[in-house]
């Protein structure tokens, strides 16, 4: 809820959430907010969560839900006030196709670009690029973040840092759900490969990410 006080939210407002997931962010806004909104994302079992929550929530008549492709869905006769898209700039092929996918259904300069994205705490060496399976091109650090910003035209205008102990919450909470998981489906046939990702996934964050990788959500405007 940080983030919505920062962006003065009100039943006026209309959101679209590219790659929504299971649509919290949307759900939790309609309720406290009253905003309407339309979240995308190609998974039909998130969109399904998503419907479950809205109607848990009595948002249900205020939220649209769409099953597809989140690059293609936004156009210039959408008109949303804010389009946002946390931790998914893959769908546009990084964040500044990204970016310029979401700049489409913006309804004017007046709206909001929120965008969630990790950067680098500090320059990688190749080891670091391998073991996170990123690129050198792939993320920047904050500064080259406001660069890709204002090579659409964007200008940040706040941001959310996650600390080490939040990152950390995140990350040991994903490792917990599927110790639970495994510990309650012990003969399902994924079982090894889903432990053997975990326990490459603990590896990869205590060794590498939590030193180099940072995450953030963005407020960008029209410059």
């Amino acid at each position: 809820m940080q983030l919505a006080e920062k962006i003065e939210l009100h039943e006026a407002t209309r959101l679209l959430d590219l790659a929504c997931g299971r649509g919290e962010m949307l759900c939790q806004w309609s309720a406290t907010y009253g905003i309407m909104g339309t979240g995308v994302d190609i998974s039909e079992v998130f969109i399904e969560s998503a419907r479950a929550r809205a109607h848990e929530l009595n948002v249900w008549s205020r939220l649209n839900w769409v099953v597809g492709d989140a690059a293609e869905y936004p156009q210039p006769f959408h008109e949303f006030n804010i389009v946002s898209c946390l931790g998914a700039t893959w769908i546009g092929g990084g964040l500044v196709g990204t970016l310029r996918i979401m700049l489409e259904a913006l309804k004017d300069d007046s709206g909001y670009i929120i965008v969630g994205e990790p950067y680098w705490r500090k320059p990688p060496t190749q080891e670091v690029y391998q073991a996170v399976g990123a690129e050198p091109e792939t993320f920047t650090t904050l500064d080259g973040l406001l660069e890709r910003f204002q090579q659409v035209d964007l200008e940040l205008v706040d941001m959310l840092i996650s600390s080490h102990e939040e990152w950390d919450h995140y990350y040991t909470s994903r490792w917990h759900s599927v110790y639970q998981y495994l510990r309650d489906n012990p003969q399902d046939p994924d079982a090894q490969a889903l432990y053997e990702w975990n326990a490459h996934n603990r590896r990869v964050y205590l060794q590498y990410e939590r030193e180099y990788l940072g995450w953030g959500v963005f407020v960008l405007r029209p410059a």
